[in-house]
Parts: structure tokens; sequence; C-alpha cells
């Protein structure tokens, strides 16, 4: 197995699906593994997945401990292939979430580390589900594959990929080793191309789109904002709950259904800086925003604005929910209760 990346901590809780208390409610009898639990989507996915298999039938992991713990957990460094194979087999793991990965702002800062990290816990992933005979693996891809060739607006499922960080490039040569497994091997992986993802429930951890989910808390907190991108930069994006959604139906969709073995073109909004503002003012008309665009703004310049999701809509019936305005109400309500703050009109609106 390849050499681990970096150190794991020495913790871990063991967690038997055999030996588990009954839940409340009949579940799916899978076992889920939860990599990168602790990042910004696993946190949310890893609550959404118990909701749907029961607490005690998803394992979440990470290099380091939750804040807060609210099922079984272990210490895991998916880079160390012998812990990761030997953690599969013995919780019989039947599906794995593959979410552990340096992002794109994060990632240029140490771009061999980026590029070790992401693509050897990946091929360890891939290699040891095929090995151990898991069900079905799911790897998070993202609109970083796309560079400044490709068509900016409305950009289609089958583009050129010349992607212009480390982490894009990463998410390209997933892409194709997810494609590599499902077609020499049959391994069942499925994968999204991941917009700006926005949510109240963690702070993002190193992205371009990262100002989208800052913006609010300044907001909520009344402090001006400092955009680190132009007021006129247009970017996909989605609400976390779509991009939830979208993982489990992805993930639960018949797989004669899938068309698509790279990863999905995925599409919820698109915005400015200028207009997210605009929307958080129509709750908050003192809010201040200011631009100072940093080595940020060459990354975002090299994606696309739009995004053609009419595959993921076709095959498997996706649709999101959630607009610029509804995001906005939402995310104010729930930070304003998350600061404990009061007296602000999102309720009324």
């Amino acid at each position: 197995m390849p050499r681990q990346c970096y150190a794991a901590l020495a913790r871990s809780l063991y967690f038997s699906p055999l030996n588990q208390p009954p839940d409340g409610k009949r579940m799916k009898q899978d076992n889920i593994l939860v990599i990168g639990a602790n990042g910004q989507i696993g946190s949310v996915l890893t609550a959404a997945l118990r909701e749907v298999y029961g607490t005690y039938r998803v394992l979440a992991t990470d290099i380091r401990p939750p804040l807060q713990e609210s099922g079984p957990f272990e210490i895991l460094d998916a880079c160390q292939g012998e812990a990761l194979d030997q953690l599969v087999h013995r919780q019989s793991i039947t599906q794995i979430y593959h979410l552990a990965a340096i992002l794109s702002a994060s990632g240029e800062q140490d771009p061999l580390r980026a590029w070790n990290v992401n693509m050897t816990s990946l091929l360890n992933v891939l290699e040891i589900a095929r090995q151990r005979h898991v069900a079905k693996v799911y790897f998070p891809s993202s609109i970083a594959v796309f560079g400044r060739e490709a068509r900016p607006v409305n950009t289609p499922q089958y583009e050129v990929l010349i992607p212009e960080t480390v982490y894009g490039i990463s998410k390209v040569a997933g892409e194709n080793w997810a494609n590599y497994y499902y077609r020499k091997y049959g391994l069942d992986v499925r994968s999204l191309r991941y917009p700006g993802i926005i949510g109240y429930q963690s702070m993002p951890g190193g992205g371009t789109t990262d100002y989208a989910v800052e913006i609010y808390h300044y907001a909520v907190q009344k402090r001006p904002y400092t955009c680190f991108l132009r007021a006129d930069t247009a970017l996909p994006m989605l609400y976390m709950p779509d991009a939830i959604r979208a993982t489990l139906e992805l993930m639960e969709a018949p797989a004669n259904r899938l068309s698509v073995r790279i990863g999905y073109n995925l599409a919820g909004m698109t915005f400015t800086p200028a207009e997210i503002a605009h929307s958080i003012r129509q709750y908050l008309p003192d809010f201040s925003i200011t631009y100072r665009p940093d080595y940020r703004q060459a990354i975002a310049d090299s994606w696309p604005s739009s995004i053609d999701d009419s595959l993921a809509r076709r095959d498997w019936g996706w649709r999101p929910q959630y607009d610029l305005d509804a995001m906005t109400k939402d995310m104010l309500l729930h930070l304003e209760q998350h600061y404990h703050l009061h007296g602000t009109t999102t309720e009324d609106r």
C-alpha cells in the first residue's frame, strides 16, 4: 500500500455493525463509511446518511476527532492503506463516501502535498473497495475540473478539462480512475461535480467559493465584509440541502439509469458577490461589503459561470429547490439562531 501522507492520531472508537442498539424505525441494511466526515460537506452528509440508514450503520472517520460526536467515529488517515483495509474488512463496509481532500485555494499553497493526499487516498479507497467487494463508492468531483479553455456559460457535461489548480487536476484524474474501476472491474463508483457549496452548519475549508459562506456570518454579526473576489465574479453555487439531496439521490438511483461514470455536472444557481450582497440587504439593509481580490480571483476566473446539468436531470431526476433569495433567508435564519441574535427581519419576509 502507498505510504501514509501524514500521521494519523492514535485515538479511535471501535464500532461493530453487528452489535448495535435497535433504531426506532426500519432502516436500510448497509454499513456506511464516511471518510472526511468533519468537513463542510462530510459533517452534514453524515447526519443525513444516519437519518436514512440509522446512526449505528454509519461510521464517521477523519484525521482528527469531531468537535461534537453524534455517533460512531474512528480516527482514520485514508492515505494509510492498511488501516483503511482493516477498517473496511472489520466493519463489513458496503458503501464508502470518500470526501477527504485538500481543496482548491489551500492546495495552491502546497501543490505536491495536495496531489499526494488527494490521489493516494482515492486510489486506496478504489483498490480496497474492489478487493473487499464494496457495493458502492461515492467520490465528489468539482467544477474545478474546468479551465479557461472550457465553454464558460452553460458548460456541457463532456467539455475539455484543462484545470488550473492542483485540486482540479486531482479531480480530473480521480474521475478517470473512477471510470476505469467501473469499466475494468465493475466497481460502482458515482460522482458529482459540485459547484460552490453554501451551508450554515460548518465553515468552509480552503475553497475559492468560501466567500459565499463567510459573507453570511459577517452579515449576521453586523460586521463589514471584505470579499477576495471582484464584485462581478459570477460562479455556479448550490445550497447545502440541495447538495446533500443530490448526493443521496444519485447514490440511490438504479445503476442502469446512470449514463455518466465520471462526475455528473450539477447546478443550482449562479450569482456574483454583488448579487449576494444585494440579497442580504433585503433583510439587513446596513450590510456593507468591499472588494479586495487576491490570488483566488485567478482561480475563479478559470471556472465556468454556469453549468449544464441536463444529464443529471434526465438520468436521475435532479432538480434544485433553492434559489439565491430562498437560500439567503434560510442562511440568515439559522445563523441568527447560531449566534443567538434577535431583532432581524428574516421571519417576516
